[in-house]
Protein backbone atom coordinates (compact mmCIF):
# COMPACT_ATOMS: atom_id res chain seq x y z
CA UNK A 1 0.00 0.00 0.00
CA UNK A 2 1.09 3.13 -1.23
CA UNK A 3 0.93 6.81 0.42
CA UNK A 4 0.28 8.14 -2.16
CA UNK A 5 -3.19 6.20 -2.88
CA UNK A 6 -4.26 7.04 0.77
CA UNK A 7 -7.43 9.59 0.76
CA UNK A 8 -9.46 11.22 3.25
CA UNK A 9 -13.35 11.65 2.63
CA UNK A 10 -15.17 14.48 3.79
CA UNK A 11 -18.01 13.29 6.19
CA UNK A 12 -16.41 9.97 6.54
CA UNK A 13 -13.99 9.42 9.60
CA UNK A 14 -10.52 7.89 9.15
CA UNK A 15 -8.16 6.84 6.01
CA UNK A 16 -9.12 4.94 2.78
CA UNK A 17 -7.31 3.70 -0.18
CA UNK A 18 -8.25 4.28 -3.41
CA UNK A 19 -8.94 1.05 -5.38
CA UNK A 20 -10.55 2.95 -8.55
CA UNK A 21 -11.76 6.40 -9.26
CA UNK A 22 -15.23 6.53 -11.81
CA UNK A 23 -17.25 9.45 -12.75
CA UNK A 24 -19.65 9.53 -10.14
CA UNK A 25 -17.67 8.77 -7.19
CA UNK A 26 -15.07 5.78 -6.19
CA UNK A 27 -14.17 2.78 -5.03
CA UNK A 28 -12.40 2.82 -1.44
CA UNK A 29 -11.04 0.21 1.27
CA UNK A 30 -10.92 1.70 5.13
CA UNK A 31 -7.40 1.63 6.38
CA UNK A 32 -9.40 0.58 9.95
CA UNK A 33 -11.56 -2.22 9.25
CA UNK A 34 -10.15 -3.10 5.41
CA UNK A 35 -13.88 -3.03 4.03
CA UNK A 36 -14.34 -1.91 0.59
CA UNK A 37 -17.18 0.32 -0.64
CA UNK A 38 -18.47 2.86 -3.40
CA UNK A 39 -18.66 6.22 -1.83
CA UNK A 40 -20.71 8.85 -4.29
CA UNK A 41 -18.34 12.10 -5.41
CA UNK A 42 -22.17 14.05 -5.41
CA UNK A 43 -21.94 13.22 -1.81
CA UNK A 44 -18.54 13.47 -0.49
CA UNK A 45 -15.02 15.31 -1.14
CA UNK A 46 -12.01 13.23 -1.79
CA UNK A 47 -8.52 14.78 -0.48
CA UNK A 48 -4.97 12.39 -1.06
CA UNK A 49 -3.07 13.50 1.78
CA UNK A 50 0.11 14.43 -0.74
CA UNK A 51 -1.85 17.22 -1.83
CA UNK A 52 -2.63 18.59 1.75
CA UNK A 53 -0.56 21.66 3.40
CA UNK A 54 -1.06 23.18 6.36
CA UNK A 55 -0.64 26.21 7.74
CA UNK A 56 2.93 27.56 9.69
CA UNK A 57 3.96 30.86 10.65
CA UNK A 58 6.27 30.90 7.27
CA UNK A 59 4.94 29.27 4.08
CA UNK A 60 2.58 26.46 4.05
CA UNK A 61 4.46 22.90 4.21
CA UNK A 62 3.10 19.69 2.98
CA UNK A 63 1.17 17.02 5.68
CA UNK A 64 3.92 15.01 4.93
CA UNK A 65 6.39 17.19 6.53
CA UNK A 66 4.48 17.15 9.55
CA UNK A 67 3.81 13.64 9.53
CA UNK A 68 7.58 12.87 9.48
CA UNK A 69 8.64 15.00 12.30
CA UNK A 70 5.48 13.31 14.26
CA UNK A 71 7.61 10.41 13.20
CA UNK A 72 11.31 11.41 13.94
CA UNK A 73 9.98 12.59 17.39
CA UNK A 74 10.31 10.78 20.68
CA UNK A 75 7.60 12.44 22.31
CA UNK A 76 4.54 10.36 23.21
CA UNK A 77 1.42 10.74 21.23
CA UNK A 78 -1.00 12.91 22.63
CA UNK A 79 -4.75 12.15 23.64
CA UNK A 80 -7.03 13.05 20.68
CA UNK A 81 -9.24 14.62 22.96
CA UNK A 82 -7.23 16.66 25.24
CA UNK A 83 -6.99 20.20 23.49
CA UNK A 84 -4.08 21.69 25.51
CA UNK A 85 -1.98 17.94 25.29
CA UNK A 86 -2.29 18.42 21.07
CA UNK A 87 -1.56 22.13 20.86
CA UNK A 88 1.52 21.06 23.55
CA UNK A 89 2.31 17.81 21.43
CA UNK A 90 2.70 19.86 18.43
CA UNK A 91 4.26 22.95 19.93
CA UNK A 92 7.63 20.63 20.70
CA UNK A 93 7.26 18.67 17.53
CA UNK A 94 6.64 21.14 15.08
CA UNK A 95 7.06 24.59 16.68
CA UNK A 96 6.13 26.75 13.14
CA UNK A 97 2.35 25.29 13.10
CA UNK A 98 0.73 28.31 12.75
CA UNK A 99 -2.37 27.37 15.65
CA UNK A 100 -4.31 30.31 15.25
CA UNK A 101 -5.23 29.31 12.01
CA UNK A 102 -4.46 25.13 12.41
CA UNK A 103 -7.18 24.48 15.04
CA UNK A 104 -7.68 21.58 17.29
CA UNK A 105 -9.50 19.38 15.24
CA UNK A 106 -6.91 19.81 12.76
CA UNK A 107 -4.53 18.55 15.43
CA UNK A 108 -6.72 15.49 16.42
CA UNK A 109 -6.86 14.82 12.48
CA UNK A 110 -3.47 14.65 11.80
CA UNK A 111 -2.35 12.38 15.36
CA UNK A 112 -5.62 10.44 14.31
CA UNK A 113 -4.02 10.39 10.53
CA UNK A 114 -0.54 9.29 11.68
CA UNK A 115 -1.98 6.35 13.86
CA UNK A 116 -3.38 4.17 11.55
CA UNK A 117 -0.48 4.82 8.92
CA UNK A 118 1.69 3.37 10.95
CA UNK A 119 -0.42 0.27 11.90
CA UNK A 120 -0.57 -0.04 8.77
CA UNK A 121 2.98 -0.17 7.90
CA UNK A 122 2.41 2.70 5.18
CA UNK A 123 5.82 4.48 4.36
CA UNK A 124 4.79 8.36 4.24
CA UNK A 125 6.84 9.77 1.95
CA UNK A 126 5.34 11.71 -1.42
CA UNK A 127 5.37 10.36 -5.03
CA UNK A 128 8.51 10.80 -6.85
CA UNK A 129 7.48 13.01 -9.78
CA UNK A 130 7.59 11.09 -13.35
CA UNK A 131 10.72 12.07 -15.36
CA UNK A 132 9.78 14.27 -18.24
CA UNK A 133 9.76 13.14 -22.03
CA UNK A 134 12.88 14.36 -24.32
CA UNK A 135 11.75 13.43 -27.41
CA UNK A 136 14.33 15.89 -28.89
CA UNK A 137 17.39 14.37 -27.96
CA UNK A 138 16.06 10.93 -29.10
CA UNK A 139 15.40 12.18 -32.75
CA UNK A 140 18.87 13.92 -32.88
CA UNK A 141 20.92 10.65 -31.70
CA UNK A 142 18.61 8.88 -34.03
CA UNK A 143 19.30 10.69 -36.88
CA UNK A 144 22.77 11.10 -36.18
CA UNK A 145 23.73 6.86 -37.55
CA UNK A 146 21.62 7.25 -40.93
CA UNK A 147 23.64 10.87 -41.72
CA UNK A 148 26.87 9.67 -41.25
CA UNK A 149 27.16 6.38 -43.18
CA UNK A 150 26.54 8.25 -46.06
CA UNK A 151 29.91 9.50 -46.77
CA UNK A 152 31.93 6.61 -46.93
CA UNK A 153 29.13 4.71 -48.89
CA UNK A 154 29.77 7.40 -51.70
CA UNK A 155 33.59 6.84 -51.04
CA UNK A 156 33.08 2.80 -51.20
CA UNK A 157 30.88 3.65 -54.35
CA UNK A 158 33.77 6.23 -56.17
CA UNK A 159 36.44 3.81 -55.53
CA UNK A 160 34.75 0.80 -57.04
CA UNK A 161 33.90 2.91 -59.78
CA UNK A 162 37.20 4.02 -60.14
CA UNK A 163 38.63 0.70 -59.88
CA UNK A 164 36.67 -0.95 -62.96
CA UNK A 165 37.61 2.36 -64.81
CA UNK A 166 41.37 1.23 -64.51
CA UNK A 167 39.90 -2.71 -65.32
CA UNK A 168 38.25 -1.27 -68.47
CA UNK A 169 41.69 0.65 -69.28
CA UNK A 170 44.06 -2.21 -68.89
CA UNK A 171 41.42 -4.93 -70.76
CA UNK A 172 42.27 -3.03 -74.27
CA UNK A 173 46.21 -2.70 -73.22
CA UNK A 174 46.47 -6.69 -73.29
CA UNK A 175 44.28 -7.56 -75.77
CA UNK A 176 45.77 -5.45 -78.54
CA UNK A 177 49.52 -7.23 -78.77
CA UNK A 178 46.98 -10.40 -79.37
CA UNK A 179 44.98 -9.29 -82.44
CA UNK A 180 48.14 -7.48 -84.35
CA UNK A 181 49.99 -10.89 -84.09
CA UNK A 182 46.94 -13.15 -85.00
CA UNK A 183 46.51 -11.01 -87.89
CA UNK A 184 49.96 -11.56 -89.90
CA UNK A 185 49.17 -15.14 -89.94
CA UNK A 186 45.90 -14.98 -91.60
CA UNK A 187 47.74 -13.06 -94.49
CA UNK A 188 50.31 -15.54 -94.80
CA UNK A 189 48.04 -18.59 -95.21
CA UNK A 190 46.13 -16.82 -97.60
CA UNK A 191 49.33 -15.87 -99.97
CA UNK A 192 50.10 -19.45 -99.50
CA UNK A 193 47.11 -21.12 -100.95
CA UNK A 194 47.88 -19.28 -104.80
CA UNK A 195 51.39 -20.31 -104.59
CA UNK A 196 50.13 -24.14 -104.10
CA UNK A 197 47.41 -24.08 -106.93
CA UNK A 198 49.50 -22.33 -110.00
CA UNK A 199 51.88 -25.41 -110.06
CA UNK A 200 49.18 -28.15 -110.84
CA UNK A 201 47.18 -25.96 -114.21
CA UNK A 202 50.85 -25.52 -115.27
CA UNK A 203 51.89 -28.90 -115.75
CA UNK A 204 48.25 -30.13 -117.29
CA UNK A 205 48.93 -27.90 -119.80
CA UNK A 206 52.73 -29.42 -120.73
CA UNK A 207 50.72 -32.71 -121.02
CA UNK A 208 48.41 -31.55 -123.60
Amino acid sequence: MEYNKIIAVTGMPGLYELLSSKSDGAIVRALDDKTTRFVASRSHNFSHLESIEVYTVRENVNLVDILKAMEESKEKLPDEKDNAALKTYFTKVYPDLDFDRVYSSDLKKMVKWFSVLKSNNIEIKLSEPEPEETEAPAETVAAEPTEKPAPAKKAAKAAKESQEAAEKEAAPAAEKPKAKKAAPKKKAAEKEEPAAEKPKKTAAKKKK
